[in-house]
């Protein structure tokens, strides 16, 4: 007893110290790479099974939620989205419509921590509760543990719609356990396949008679294991059978002669029901990805004769299969994507068949497949949407509804006129419509009520154009309130990604409409490394183009100060993920032009991605480490190795979740432990680890909400709202 009252003292006195006096404990590793010498100050900190390490996060994150605490006014988001959420009534996501008018979906009423599945026959059928997560035992579990809250991370209806796959994950491991309803009886199989993330890697596509389904199999999910996330194997899984009698179809171990390396995930598309073969794709990081075909029947009846369809360099994205035709979007020669078609009997990939030429200034973002004809949507700029339909070898221009800056495609396949249109924009909610050919009318289908928000009815959104420091016209999306002044006092939140050929698509996000109610302005800068202008612009920000990601970000900050909409210190920046490169090193190198930072599970430390969550696929944006050229790349875009001693940096707020399986939470910890010794002014940089969290997704709204208000009251403190400021200076 004693000793624990000694470790307990201990560790609070820890706490109740100085911030700036609790650092990190350091151990140094010096290395040289192609006749570099890199020293790692923090090395140590990436074993996370370490007593100093997990006792010094734990400190840091304790301190970091004390001080939110102490925010004035740091709930007032969170409040704010539960009396929207409770106007609302409820919300749908997920939906899938099977080709005989079955609805499935996911339905989340307010004040829910989690969403349901629900079913009904048509658009204008009764609703019917199918499943509640609440209710779900895990095949590691006896019985119902009120410490566990699973989230419905995936449905999945058989063709037929009789029976459905349903993923369930927790506390952001994003790893699931799939369970299998037979919709007329509401009844669960007792079989729950484990070991999987179809919500981001595989999906669960299944057989033509609804027996069974593929899956992607991952062997070893431990996140501190060399072969986490690697050797994963496509399985088939018949309903009924033992879900740990692993059938693998496609994995480097079962065809060995297609090469297949341990980093990328083999997987299989099904398209529709009727498919005459199978096609298996090598998911990795990258847009363009090797292709393999095989016979329906020879898969299933165990043969292993898979054909390479074609290679990466044929530059083929988003395939879909009709009979013997093939259709593709072609990155071939263009920038902007072709619509393209070619013969299975003789495929050519290389000189395909050129339906929908490329625009000059339109991406075409997606496309579906109707009776009719092939439905696309293009974007320009990432944020000003068209509809088309290309019929009878013509391409129809298609009005929408109302001017939107994405729209998303629905339909029911090949065999049906059904299409449904979701259009948005940043000050526009979104709303599903009917698409009616032969009368040319959209007809409104929401599954939830949609409302007015008058509340934001003074916010505008501005899009423009900046130059970057190259000359390259970046653009830059704005949100606030028609009644601001530009009289350089707005506070900025600047959200930005740039990576992975991603767009930043507009969506209508409470979260930007309340910042900007609040006299703030919210800027989205579309910069390189995203998918806003096509490939070129993504491949002009990553390896070695990295750095005009960043300077891009800079670029657009410099002109909002210099047309006065605001000033270096009231602006923050905002990013996740692989957008961690693009704040980190804009902070890291002009750390004069911002007011605060906020850093959610972000790439932080990219020279030691290999050891870093998917970091095998991950070098494929960012670079290889091995490789003398690339290695320099990754020097220059990493956060972590270009904090520099003695400098004012601004405020920041670094979170991560200890769950998190694609960026590693030492990342994060590393560049807090490093920014707290090197930073000399007297802003706060604050760590904050998640113990039920991982990459951002798979917790519950209430979760989110309350992160967000966090961030929100943390930017709006640091940038002088009024509102947010303490009576008292809370940095000890």
């Amino acid at each position: 007893m004693k000793s624990k009252i000694f470790i307990i003292t201990i560790f609070l006195s820890i706490f109740l110290q100085s911030q700036k006096t609790n650092l990190a404990p350091s151990i140094p590793v010096t290395e040289e790479h192609f006749g570099i010498m890199i020293t790692d100050d923090y090395r140590n900190l990436e074993d996370l099974n370490n007593a100093s390490t997990q006792q010094w996060m734990k400190s840091q994150t304790d301190y970091t939620n004390s001080i939110l605490r102490k925010i004035p006014n740091w709930d007032n988001y969170l409040n704010l989205r539960s009396e929207l959420d409770k106007k609302q009534g409820y919300s749908v996501s997920d939906l899938r419509i099977t080709s005989n008018d079955k609805y499935f979906y996911l339905k989340r009423n307010a004040g829910e921590r989690t969403a349901k599945v629900y079913y009904r026959e048509g658009y204008k059928g009764q609703e019917e509760l199918l499943y509640d997560p609440a209710s779900f035992v895990s095949s590691t579990e006896t019985s119902s543990n009120a410490s566990h809250e699973y989230i419905i991370n995936l449905i999945s209806p058989s063709w037929d719609g009789g029976r459905l796959a349903i993923s369930l994950s927790e506390k952001g491991k994003e790893f699931s356990e799939v369970i299998i309803m037979d919709v007329k009886t509401k009844s669960i199989h007792p079989e729950i396949i484990t070991q999987l993330n179809p919500s981001n890697i595989g999906s669960i596509k299944w057989l033509e008679d609804n027996s069974g389904f593929f899956y992607v199999y991952y062997p070893e999910i431990d996140l501190k294991s060399p072969l986490f996330a690697k050797n994963t194997q496509t399985m088939l899984y018949r309903i009924g059978e033992d879900s740990n009698n692993r059938k693998v179809v496609f994995s480097n171990f079962n065809n060995q002669d297609l090469n297949i390396t341990k980093e990328v995930y083999p997987s299989i598309l099904v398209f529709n029901s009727d498919d005459k073969y199978y096609i298996g794709i090598l998911v990795d990081a990258e847009d363009y990805r090797k292709t393999f075909i095989i016979n329906k029947n020879d898969l299933l009846s165990g043969k292993k004769n898979w054909k390479t369809l074609y290679d990466k360099d044929s530059k083929v994205f988003n395939l879909r299969m009709i009979g013997d035709e093939i259709y593709f979007l072609s990155g071939l020669n263009s920038s902007n994507y072709k619509l393209c078609r070619t013969n299975l009997l003789n495929p050519d990939f290389k000189n395909p068949e050129i339906l929908v030429p490329e625009k000059k200034d339109e991406v075409i973002k997606g496309y579906t497949i109707t009776k009719d004809g092939i439905y696309y949507n293009t974007t320009k700029n990432g944020v000003e949407a068209k509809l088309y339909l290309y019929k009878n070898s013509k391409e129809n221009p298609i009005k929408l509804p109302f001017t939107s800056g994405n729209v998303d495609l629905i339909s029911k396949g090949k065999n049906s006129s059904d299409i449904w249109i979701k259009c948005s924009g940043w000050a526009n909610v979104e709303q599903r419509y009917r698409y009616i050919l032969d009368k040319d009318i959209f007809s409104k289908e929401n599954l939830a009520p949609v409302i007015e928000y008058p509340e934001f009815k003074d916010i505008i959104v501005e899009e423009l154009s900046v130059k970057s420091y190259d000359g390259t016209e970046v653009p830059l999306s704005l949100i606030y309130s028609k009644n601001i002044k530009k009289n350089s006092s707005a506070p900025v939140l600047m959200q930005c990604y740039g990576a992975f050929g991603e767009s930043y698509s507009p969506f209508f996000a409470i979260s930007y409409l309340s910042w900007a109610n609040q006299g703030g302005i919210v800027a989205i800068p579309h910069v390189r490394g995203g998918g806003e202008k096509g490939e070129q612009w993504h491949i002009d920000g990553k390896k070695l183009k990295k750095p005009n990601s960043w300077k891009d970000l800079i670029a657009c900050t410099e002109y909002l100060i210099k047309e006065r909409y605001t000033s270096s210190k009231k602006i923050a920046i905002w990013g996740a993920s692989a957008g961690g490169i693009l704040v980190g090193r804009a902070i890291t190198e002009r750390p004069d032009l911002f007011g605060a930072a906020i850093v959610e599970s972000g790439v932080l430390n990219p020279l030691r991605v290999e050891k870093s969550g998917n970091g095998g696929t991950s070098i494929k944006e960012y670079g290889n480490p091995n490789d003398s050229i690339e290695f320099k790349g990754l020097l220059e875009m990493d956060t972590y190795q270009n904090v520099k001693k003695r400098i004012q940096y601004p405020a920041m707020l670094i979170t991560s979740g200890i769950n998190d399986p694609r960026v590693a939470t030492w990342q994060s910890s590393k560049f807090a432990a490093k920014t707290l010794i090197s930073n000399t002014s007297e802003k706060p940089i604050l760590l904050n680890i998640d113990y039920e969290g991982g990459h951002g997704g798979d917790i519950t709204v209430l979760k989110r909400y309350t992160s967000l208000s966090e961030i929100f009251a943390f930017a709006l403190w640091q940038l002088g709202h009024p509102n947010y400021q303490p009576k008292e200076n809370i940095i000890k």
